[in-house]
């Protein structure tokens, strides 16, 4: 029979404090009865009898003589189907689209089971995004985890939704089923609508589960939508066979709420106040993504995190860099020339790239191409920056055409339109276009039998912008 403890020892922010418990465990989730509404909470802490639970749906309206809690006995579990595709449910796995509850039979903690290591397949194969600067320079590989860097005001919504809708397992995946489970967190209305319409108008929203948690829903919500979505996810690939690309948006607000709640609960702050937990905390949500040996399907995670004042040495992006393997950066300066996505390209990388592309992934002559691209703009940088001091007449003409190139590749490679899908045949055949722009000589970074079959010298007038 369950226990029912009457009135509350304390409450401090989003956390309530219960004594003279028995037999609870940590992260065991509590049921809490105010004057007749029912909450969700977890066990957070506990010492001797006492225990401090983190209330979703917030402790608004509480008070130290009017709760009822329960304890369930279990940790947090959610009902998981295939039919979570095409829903829609907010930040802890409650339907919000009026289409009813979930009725199966699974249910399944949310906290996960760490993979073990030796349980791991090494990625292979890439998914396909449809732009040119991820697939053909930092290639998402299926299985990796990769996130991209963000700053406040770039376009990191509209490149989560173009993700979205454009995401597939490539050319040579018949008979493999793909889908996509998509977690935002803290995210104003109007973005919430803008993901639902998008989703919707790009007839993608039959294989995307969204899990989504408003600004102005309690902040401890947003610490279990990444993990709701993530046990969705896995059910999907481990069980059912499924390919699985889960896309996080903004984990910033996921270690912002991680920071609330720990101040609440008194805890000695770490860098910048954020808890000295947070790595711990970001390794047990990253590394649920892999492909476990048996199993025909895999969890790859692209989750999306806005840098405070631009600052990639910051805390999270730091710790995210630690974890993850590579990252794809957001630049001001190109979102400020109108170049969408503003991807930059020297800095970003996918450090799984080379073991799933090239002969029998996608073409043969892919690695090769990314890394003279890389090289090629590399130098039109550094020529950017000798015209800036000598004046750019006083050039060479190699470093004109650089400059050249360079402009060209921002404008035609990384950028394109938020609705163009490319192949990644479309994509390599435009990366030797722009190579055509420089001499032969120049293409150092090119196997001598890939450079004899792919090169030709490319015309600058084929290109909409006036020669310099």
């Amino acid at each position: 029979m369950a226990i029912e403890y009457l009135g509350l020892q304390g409450i401090s922010g989003p956390l309530i404090v219960l004594e003279g418990l028995r037999g609870a465990a940590f992260d065991e989730l509590c049921e809490i009865n105010v004057e007749g509404k029912k909450r969700l909470g977890r066990i957070i802490e506990i010492y001797n009898d006492k225990a401090v639970i983190q209330v979703f749906e917030g402790t608004d309206g509480m008070a130290l003589r009017n709760a009822h809690t329960k304890l369930s006995g279990h940790p947090m579990e959610i009902a998981v189907s295939e039919e979570m595709l095409g829903r829609t449910f907010n930040g802890v796995g409650q339907p919000i689209d009026g289409m009813g509850d979930i009725v199966s039979d699974v249910r399944l903690d949310v906290n996960g089971k760490p993979l073990n290591p030796v349980s791991r397949e090494y990625p292979r194969n890439y998914i396909r995004t449809g732009i040119s600067a991820i697939d053909g320079l930092t290639t998402l590989i299926r299985g990796q985890k990769l996130p991209i860097f963000s700053g406040n005001g770039l376009p990191q919504d509209m490149l989560a939704a173009q993700i979205v809708t454009q995401s597939s397992l490539g050319d040579n995946a018949e008979g493999e089923r793909f889908a996509i489970v998509f977690g935002a967190m803290g995210v104003t209305h109007d973005v919430a609508d803008f993901f639902k319409r998008t989703f919707a108008e790009s007839g993608v929203s039959d294989h995307v589960a969204m899990f989504i948690n408003l600004a102005n829903e309690p902040v401890v919500e947003r610490l279990i939508t990444p993990k709701v979505a993530l046990t969705l996810a896995e059910y999907l690939a481990f069980e059912r066979g499924m390919h699985i690309l889960v896309v996080l948006t903004d984990m910033t607000s996921f270690c912002e709420a991680m920071r609330e709640v720990s101040s609440s609960k008194g805890e000695i702050p770490s860098r910048k106040g954020y808890p000295g937990y947070m790595y711990s905390e970001l390794a047990a949500i990253y590394e649920r993504a892999g492909i476990v040996a048996g199993r025909s399907g895999s969890v790859t995670q692209i989750p999306i995190l806005t840098m405070p004042n631009d600052d990639i040495t910051h805390p999270i992006p730091d710790l995210t860099g630690y974890i993850t393997e590579g990252q794809i950066v957001l630049d001001r300066s190109l979102n400020g020339k109108n170049i969408y996505p503003p991807i930059s390209v020297l800095p970003s990388l996918s450090r799984l790239m080379k073991d799933g592309i090239g002969e029998g992934f996608t073409r043969e002559d892919h690695q090769d191409v990314a890394n003279q691209l890389f090289s090629s703009y590399a130098h039109a940088e550094d020529a950017r920056a000798l015209a800036s001091v000598i004046g750019e007449d006083e050039l060479s003409d190699l470093d004109k055409a650089y400059l050249r190139f360079g402009d060209e590749f921002e404008k035609h490679f990384v950028g394109q339109s938020p609705s163009e899908n490319r192949t990644v045949t479309e994509t390599l055949d435009l990366g030797w276009k722009l190579l055509g722009l420089l001499p032969k000589a120049e293409l150092d970074r090119v196997d001598t039998k890939i450079l004899e079959k792919y090169y030709q010298p490319t015309d600058p007038a084929e290109f909409d912008v006036p020669e310099l």
